[in-house]
């Protein structure tokens, strides 16, 4: 129930997130202008969770950041 902010550059950025047994990126190419919103999550898998990024519609980024706390 925490969110992160950061203005980034147009251009291409490299979002990861590590998890116990491997690491996951998404590449995402910004436009200036835009809002974007990803979303961290566990994945399950057979036994064990894993974390992993997706990104959102601006809608539902919106919503979900009024449910939360920005990250100090």
């Amino acid at each position: 129930m925490t969110y992160f902010y950061k203005e980034i550059s147009p251009g291409e950025h490299n979002l990861s997130t590590e998890s116990e047994f491997s690491n996951n990126d998404l590449i995402v190419t910004a436009e200036g202008g835009q809002n974007y919103f990803v979303r961290h999550y566990i994945k399950m898998g057979l036994f064990v969770g894993g974390a992993n990024l997706e990104i959102v519609s601006e809608e539902e980024g919106k919503k979900g950041v009024l449910e939360c706390k920005l990250a100090k």
